[in-house]
């Protein structure tokens, strides 16, 4: 199983001193919070895409590459892509180049955000959400699969024998999870393609996302990908910890009483029995943890937002040395202890090739001299085949 955080980037003013700090301040922070993220044993940092104030992360790509060359194992994913407003060529096309950068250590999270403006800005229309996430996906797939792809839908201008570069790393692509808090397609998508679905478990009361969990589970079966137990599930949280519960709430709450996503008419202590929000002493924060997995059954990401609502840089640290020092070090080994012999591993690149290739050497696409496009009668690769994808299995 994989832990790790994630992040939405916001530029918060700190309640505390009233001050708000500088974009560049705040992106500085960011990048130390991420390679903090490895240095204290973490699995996966991931980060959000936003196209407005107050929020700095308009390029992840641009972010997880500069991270990437920082460190050396963590995997860098998002949280998340959007698929909607995100000409999925481009999306294909940045992603591989990140994936190369990254050697492996990245995938994504597709889904439609939560700021109504964007469809404006980006040329699309709210009222297609779903189905533009759902055709645009459906390209996404066939670009990272085929090396030419002839296609056309509602949406953007048809393609005509098209090769998306640079090919994958090792023909195999980033593994994808589709996130979703209310929308029973986007669950239906993952299923159909096997791939992950990630329910972001905040906010809400606890238990909420289960049946959104539930129904990805028995599609992913019926869709011939393995059991439901098999598939393949990642939650969201949020939590802040100290090393005694009292000081975890005295210190959280400042943060809590002004973060706009709350609903003030109840109290942070209400929030941190009956939704997901943990705070507290780390062993508080396993026992919180444990109870994700008793209710929706073995999963494979577990990532915490620790970052939000104004919170300082240092206080992010102390609590990334928590995390890693004292809580997931437990929960390792209390998962484990709990995890079924069926449930699937967490998505990694280097169990996707070994699922494609087993011992046989990987792709390494080799392009043919340019003809000057693609329609010229020449494959783009030299062991490419116009009429299939490349010559490994479809993966999730």
């Amino acid at each position: 199983m994989q832990f790790g955080i994630f992040s939405v980037s916001d530029i918060t003013a700190d309640p505390t001193t009233g001050r708000t700090p500088s974009e560049a301040e705040r992106i500085d922070a960011m990048v130390q919070i991420a390679v903090k993220a490895e240095e204290v044993g973490l699995d996966v940092f991931g980060i959000g895409e936003h196209h407005n104030p107050p929020f700095f992360s308009s390029s992840p790509t641009t972010f997880l590459a500069h991270v990437a060359a920082l460190t050396k194992r963590i995997t860098l994913s998002t949280a998340v892509t959007l698929v909607t407003t995100t000409d999925p060529v481009r999306i294909a096309e940045e992603y591989a180049m990140a994936q190369h950068l990254a050697k492996g250590r990245l995938d994504l999270t597709l889904g439609r955000g939560n700021t109504v403006p964007v469809y404006d800005w980006f040329g699309q229309d709210i009222r297609q959400g779903v189905a533009l996430a759902i055709e645009n996906y459906d390209l996404l797939h066939r670009l990272w699969r085929e090396d030419v792809v002839d296609w056309q839908g509602s949406f953007r201008t048809p393609l005509r024998g098209f090769t998306s570069t640079p090919r994958p790393l090792d023909g195999v692509p980033p593994f994808v999870w589709h996130g979703s808090i209310r929308t029973p397609e986007i669950a239906e998508q993952a299923a159909f393609y096997g791939n992950g679905f990630f329910a972001n478990n905040i906010l809400a009361p606890n238990g909420h996302f289960l049946p959104l969990v539930n129904h990805y589970r028995q599609r992913f079966a019926h869709y011939g990908h393995g059991t439901p137990e098999q598939a393949i599930v990642g939650l969201g949280g949020q939590a802040f910890i100290a090393r005694r519960s009292q000081d975890a709430f005295a210190a959280f709450r400042p943060y809590f009483d002004e973060a706009p996503v709350y609903d003030h008419s109840r109290s942070l202590e209400w929030y941190a029995s009956r939704t997901p929000l943990s705070v507290g002493s780390p062993q508080q924060v396993i026992e919180r943890t444990l109870e994700f997995r008793e209710t929706f059954g073995d999963y494979q990401r577990q990532l915490w937002v620790m970052d939000s609502s104004g919170l300082p840089l240092p206080t992010v640290l102390e609590q990334l040395e928590l995390l890693g020092g004292e809580v997931v070090p437990v929960l390792r080994k209390e998962m484990a202890a709990r995890r079924s012999p069926a449930a699937a591993p967490a998505p990694t690149h280097e169990g996707m090739v070994r699922a494609a290739y087993g011992d046989a050497p990987t792709r390494q696409a080799r392009p043919n001299p340019n003809r000057g496009d693609n329609l010229s009668g020449a494959l783009p690769y030299q062991d490419g085949d116009a009429d299939r994808p490349a010559r490994q299995p479809v993966l999730r």
